[in-house]
């Protein structure tokens, strides 16, 4: 079996985000959401490398939600066995559901999300699970800020850590991670990725959803114009003058 190990950049971003935002503790056990896409792959060979190197110890099991599409899940489940990470395949009736449940031009991206974050609470419970972990990284947070910006009227992003109504604590611990970092690691480590293919929304008869495509050919532009734009919005996210804003309850008077 070929180790694989990502770069030393992700692990010390990885290490550097954790210390911060005090993701991951002692003892904990975590739930990683593991779709198959790059970044959950990333996720899981880096909280893998993690274990080993850091001074605590921590348990981890990556949990994939099938929405009962027909879906073939044993290629990851076989690259889980392959390096020693415990998976688990969740099967679920999501797609059948939805079929009844989602009108045209609905939002099929928050209906299928809010299923499949149902289906992982509930698995992180069954489990012993403390903390549930999701794949998100920088350029997806600045995408989530600019949407509710322009879309929502909302100063709003990914928080690297929340607590979840039921008690668990949902952690990001990619969220100051580019995307094309997280790329460069399945492509340089030959890991076939699960892509756009399994999205359930591709197999219905609905709009496609634009707002973050469109996030993202404007985040492009900027970034080609102002190259430090990620890491000054990271830095921003840090540093917020809430009184300066127009929230009336937030006034320094």
């Amino acid at each position: 079996m070929k180790k694989i190990c990502p770069s030393k950049k992700i692990m010390s971003k990885l290490g550097k985000t954790n210390a911060e935002f005090e993701l991951i503790k002692e003892g904990d056990k975590i739930l990683v959401a593991l779709s198959g896409g790059k970044d959950s792959l990333t996720m899981i060979h880096a909280l893998k490398e993690q274990q080993r190197r850091a001074p605590f110890s921590f348990e981890f099991i990556a949990v994939t939600i099938s929405y009962g599409m027909g879906e073939n899940y044993e290629p990851l489940h076989e690259h889980c066995e392959e390096h020693c990470i415990e998976h688990i395949i969740i099967d679920t009736n999501s797609f059948e559901l939805a079929n009844e449940k989602i009108r045209k031009n609905s939002s099929f991206c928050s209906f299928f999300s809010r299923l499949r974050r149902g289906h992982l609470y509930t698995t992180a419970l069954d489990n012993g699970c403390n903390k549930v972990a999701l794949g998100h990284h920088m350029d997806d947070a600045c995408e989530s800020f600019f949407m509710n910006f322009i879309y929502n009227g909302q100063m709003r992003s990914l928080a690297p850590k929340y607590k979840a109504e039921n008690g668990l604590t949902v952690i990001r611990p990619l969220i100051q991670m580019r995307e094309r970092q997280l790329q460069s690691f399945v492509d340089e480590n030959n890991i076939a990725a699960i892509g756009n293919e399994m999205c359930p929304g591709l197999r219905f008869d609905i709009k496609r959803p634009h707002a973050r495509a469109n996030m993202k050919v404007m985040l492009a532009k900027m970034e080609k114009e102002f190259p430090q734009l990620f890491t000054s919005l990271n830095a921003a996210f840090k540093n917020i003058s809430v009184g300066s804003f127009f929230d009336k309850e937030k006034f320094s008077l």
